[in-house]
């Protein structure tokens, strides 16, 4: 290995290098650079870094691997030098992350880090990150001026912010959306049951917003064709700093009727945030808009109870197998073990047999039974038409009115909204 601190005439040129606190902690990183680089490739530590992003040698390096772990965040504020001084001079940082933690990650992909591949190093993962940063950018030319146009354009509609202002005289109906194996439609349910409550009136329809708060894997944005705006990450990273006002900013609206806060660009840690940081982000969702829909991701999270907390009812989606039996004991085990309301859960079973499908039905009832619960919606089997709405970006009731899946989903929302009115009125 070449030390790149003490560089001498050498027939291969040095491309790239890793800085860490001890390389030797790195031991697949170490493999993964002389399987993808050769001899072409040094090594430093974060003082000797600090001093050769200064000289100019560092000139000729592509990029530079960053590798760091829990014990070097006491270190951040050197960390944060070296990478100010690798894109000074226009050097790309690859971070390795071992253990690190969401708020030190974070500042470093907010530093100007150009990609992030964690430690242990998954096949491969090196390569594919080097490849990124060497894929030349698509030159675009400046769009030209142009007067602002009203919005009677459907494609400008849909990627239009909210048009009304923040005032704060809502108490939003929040509705979490939780899918409790993979594959069971929660996103798909999540999309379709916005959308439904937010045109379940011509003339008096509810103000309806949908959070997709996986941060990782979220696809509301996908099945509604609309754009991941930057302004997400930084509202995320900052949530003590943002008001109403900022939040609506964020959101974009599909058709004029649904707005919908995207999952951000990049794929996140779900930790970035902590209870208190999505609690008011659901607080300014529910003080602006009579229902909040919550496409949350199937993980547990330290804020899954913020939501559950805030959430009136919250939609538990499952398939008629035994795996969403397994993982529907665990939830509950574990609500039941830190006191939480695990009696908010309503449980939808996705493409439940059909009404002649006797011995389906008694599955059903077989499973409601054993594992204690009340299966209080089922829905059906929705076939391709929902793949190929997905994929073309729109809900069911714009592509395939008459699906199954679709007027079950209706239904439901008109009952919610029904409900809600009820409860309203009560109060008056």
């Amino acid at each position: 290995m070449t030390s790149v601190a003490t560089l001498h005439p050498d027939p291969a040129p040095i491309k790239a290098c890793t800085i860490s606190r001890d390389v030797q902690n790195f031991d697949l990183l170490i493999d993964d650079m002389e399987n993808a680089l050769g001899e072409s490739w040094g090594d430093l530590s974060f003082e000797d870094a600090l001093v050769f992003m200064g000289q100019p040698e560092a000139a000729t390096l592509e990029f530079v691997a960053l590798a760091v772990d829990a014990e070097d965040e006491a270190d951040m504020s050197r960390i944060s030098e070296i990478v100010r001084g690798a894109k000074a001079r226009d050097i790309k940082v690859i971070l390795i992350a071992d253990q690190l933690s969401p708020i030190a990650l974070h500042q470093l992909l907010r530093l100007g880090a150009d990609d992030f591949v964690p430690y242990p190093l998954p096949e491969g993962a090196l390569d594919e990150a080097i490849a990124r940063l060497r894929k030349p950018a698509v030159a675009t030319p400046p769009p030209e001026p142009q007067a602002p146009a009203p919005f009677d354009d459907p494609d400008l509609e849909a990627v239009a912010t909210p048009r009304f202002k923040a005032k704060g005289d809502r108490e939003g109906v929040v509705l979490p959306v939780h899918g409790l194996a993979g594959g069971t439609g929660a996103s798909t349910f999540a999309v379709n049951l916005a959308w439904e409550l937010a045109t379940i009136s011509k003339t008096d329809a509810p103000r309806v917003c949908l959070l997709d708060l996986d941060f990782q894997y979220g696809s509301a944005a996908t099945y509604l064709d609309l754009p991941r705006k930057e302004i997400v990450f930084e509202v995320l990273s900052d949530t003590a700093s943002i008001d109403s006002d900022s939040f609506l900013q964020s959101m974009l609206t599909f058709n004029d009727k649904l707005h919908v806060f995207t999952a951000p660009a990049d794929m996140l840690p779900l930790d970035i945030l902590g209870p208190e940081d999505i609690g008011r982000i659901i607080d300014m969702a529910a003080a602006n808009f009579d229902y909040v829909i919550i496409d949350m991701p199937k993980t547990i999270v330290a804020w899954t109870e913020a939501v559950l907390t805030r959430a009136h009812v919250y939609f538990a989606l499952l398939e008629l197998d035994l795996r969403s039996a397994q993982n529907i004991l665990r939830l509950i085990r574990a609500l039941k073990a830190e006191a939480l309301p695990h009696e908010k859960l309503r449980y939808v079973l996705n493409r439940a047999p059909k009404f002649t499908d006797l011995s389906g039905k008694s599955r059903v009832k077989r499973m409601a039974e054993s594992l204690d619960i009340a299966i209080e919606v089922q829905l059906p089997d929705g076939s391709s038409q929902v793949t190929q709405a997905n994929d073309h970006g729109l809900p069911l009731a714009e592509t395939s009115a008459k699906n199954p899946l679709r007027k079950e989903i209706q239904k439901l929302a008109k009952s919610l909204h029904d409900l809600n009115r009820g409860v309203e009125s009560g109060k008056a």
